[in-house]
């Protein structure tokens, strides 16, 4: 079971500023998790809620398998050090240690027992009669720390509290607390605004910035991950090389064009497979990432492939046992403005001079691909999509050497030449025969790349299968869609129905009985209101409304709703709808209907037409307050 799970949990101060957006996570019972940002970016904010220092707006906090959104900080069963170290300092070392268990009236044996066991385990035996006065920054701290520890909580929160330590002392305190984690195996929370921190610390590492998890992983990962350029540049030191750039696919080749230079380097295509297609059209910009050690002075220390660039040095670092060297792809800066055309290479003992011209190799093993707008990573480690070139012929799609029959859904597709299969799309078990190359874990999502007709695809399975397997696959067809000329031409079912609507009040009427006779009496009911039609609210979803909204702000939202074809219903007295066409996937039907202005698809075993009712699975459904866009559900 999990230590703690922080569901959907968002932060928002009564000026209107939301602090903390949608924030999940599930923390195993031992881990030592941090919290990284750079300020104001709701770190300490979620470690706070997580205390019960800060009052939780939406979403469900979960201590131990017990929901604790509500439960004073005192019965939290959680120790938390502060950056300040908090010590009373009228009295000694061991005072300020022991001053939790003398006000529970522990046994005065029992606590010089823990009391000793907590010195030796943080070696300060020798201030124990001391004053925090007559104490060092590091002694302080970790005097705090034993006044945490000596409770033997379920969780140890720590807030920063190495940041008013010198470098040497960070550095010793780093390891005290690493070893201490170690020794006591109890679930660790830690916030830093230092990456260098969260890398040497944590078994995992939440990235945050403007209140939301930009990357949860663990610090490799986000090394050799990031999910975006901002994790990209916040982990690691010195930061990622960011040049722009376009990408070019020409058969089985893509060409590399830097902005400020007029380099060409051309690569493989396998080396761009996850890539979404529309990036590789030689126009869309995007962000090249390097990392200082991926670029280097040696032209033949990356020989898979010739990827050569010219730079002109502005400046070196000598940093001891390496040199950090500075310049600029774009030969006529002078290397010191930052004109998004500069690099950091890391060498050993280079003496080169101010303004030389120099050809440096990169490791296209090891480069990042970022969208120029979204800054969200273009080679994402799992694939939402395959993309293979195919032919049309009726009801018939050819692609890789295979044949795809297409159900009767899937019509006027005539001259598409993409087809667009996602990685969850491929089941195993069918006609089309493949061989699994390689499997990987990431996370929970388990991603087997298989070959088709000499060419690698991507699937997201959860079936145990081994690399080298000789296999045979299905496509689930409702999920694929054709593209001709980099344009969607048939589009694949939607995975979601959206729709918004009200949480009202309305005045009811209960039948009650009393001295055996039937009484009728008003009572107040909650309903979901999508359009004109109005569904008695579950329990348990007016519950959760009113705890994150207040009955009066709940009452005053609008909001936002999804569920998928499967959790629509044909119902009565429901959401008048109209069938616009029924899409048979073969094994599977769906009745795409009009609602309003909206358009909803449900999951159906009949053949419908005209007037209908839809009726929506409440109890699952996903639902967002539109204002402050805070997902309660």
């Amino acid at each position: 079971m999990s230590d703690l799970v922080m569901k959907n949990i968002n932060k928002v101060y009564p000026n209107g500023v939301k602090a903390v957006s949608d924030f999940n996570m599930s923390v195993n019972d031992g881990e030592f998790v941090v919290f990284v940002g750079p300020s104001g970016c709701g770190k300490s904010t979620t470690l706070r809620m997580i205390a019960g220092l800060e009052e939780i707006t939406s979403g469900e906090l979960i201590i131990g398998g017990v929901l604790s959104n509500d439960i004073e900080p005192k019965d939290r069963d959680i120790a938390m050090v502060f950056q300040n170290y908090a010590l009373y300092p009228h009295m000694t070392v061991e005072e300020n240690i022991n001053f939790n268990l003398r006000l529970h009236k522990v046994d005065k044996e029992e606590i010089k027992r823990r009391v000793d066991e907590v010195a030796d385990i943080l070696d300060i035996k020798a201030y124990l009669k001391r004053k925090p006065q007559q104490l060092s920054g590091g002694q302080r701290q970790r005097v705090a720390l034993g006044r945490a520890i000596i409770r033997n909580p379920k969780l140890m929160l720590f807030d920063e509290p190495l940041s008013n330590l010198d470098a040497q002392l960070r550095t010793e305190m780093r390891a005290n607390i690493a070893k201490l984690h170690q020794k006591l195996k109890v679930t660790f929370i830690y916030v830093t605004h230092d990456q260098v921190e969260a890398m040497t610390m944590g078994t995992r590492i939440v990235v945050m910035k403007d209140g939301f998890v930009q990357q949860l992983d663990t610090p490799k990962n986000l090394y050799n991950y990031p999910i975006n350029k901002f994790v990209a540049g916040f982990i690691g030191t010195p930061k990622m090389n960011f040049l722009e750039g376009t990408l070019k696919k020409d058969g089985e080749t893509v060409e590399i064009r830097f902005v400020g230079n007029d380099a060409v380097i051309k690569a493989p295509y396998s080396y761009f497979y996850k890539t979404d297609p529309k990036y590789l059209d030689g126009k869309t910009p995007i962000v090249i990432g390097l990392r200082s050690e991926d670029i280097s002075l040696n032209l033949d220390a990356y020989k898979d492939i010739e990827a050569n660039i010219k730079i002109k040095v502005s400046h070196t670092e000598l940093l001891g046992n390496e040199t950090l060297v500075y310049g600029d792809i774009n030969l006529e800066s002078d290397g010191f403005k930052d004109s998004g055309t500069n690099v950091i290479i890391k060498g050993k003992d280079e003496e080169l001079s101010e303004g030389e011209i120099i050809t440096v190799a990169l490791n296209l093993n090891r480069i990042h691909l970022f969208d120029k707008d979204t800054e969200q990573t273009i080679l994402p480690r799992v694939p939402e999509c395959n993309v293979v070139k195919c032919e049309i012929e009726g009801q018939t799609v050819r692609f890789l050497g295979q044949t795809l029959r297409l159900p009767p859904a899937i019509k006027g597709q005539a001259g598409a030449d993409e087809l667009h299969i996602p990685t969850d799309a491929i089941k195993f078990g069918g006609d089309i025969p493949a061989k699994i190359v390689d499997r990987e874990q990431i996370g929970e999502t388990c991603l087997l790349a298989i070959e088709v007709g000499g060419r690698r695809l991507f699937a997201v399975v959860d079936t145990p299968l081994s690399k080298g397997d000789d296999v045979c696959i299905s496509i689930d067809t409702k999920r694929i869609s054709l593209w001709k000329d980099g344009t969607e031409f048939v589009s694949s079912l939607p995975l979601v129905n959206g729709f918004t609507g009200t949480f009202d009040r309305i005045q009811g009427i209960a039948e009650v009985e009393k001295n055996g006779k039937i009484k009728h009496k008003k009572i107040q009911k909650f309903m979901l209101s999508f359009g004109d039609a109005q569904f008695d609210c579950p329990e348990s979803v007016t519950q959760k409304l009113i705890d994150a909204l207040t009955t009066k702000k709940a009452l005053r939202s609008s909001y936002s709703f999804e569920c998928s074809p499967y959790d629509m219903a044909i119902g009565k007295s429901a959401m008048k709808a109209t069938v616009l066409e029924i899409l048979d996937y073969g094994t599977e039907r769906f009745a795409k209907c009009k609602v309003g202005e909206q358009v909803m698809y449900v999951k159906t075993d009949t053949v419908l037409s005209g007037a209908v009712e839809l009726y929506p699975d409440l109890s699952k459904l996903s639902i967002v307050q539109k204002d402050m866009n805070i997902r309660i559900i």
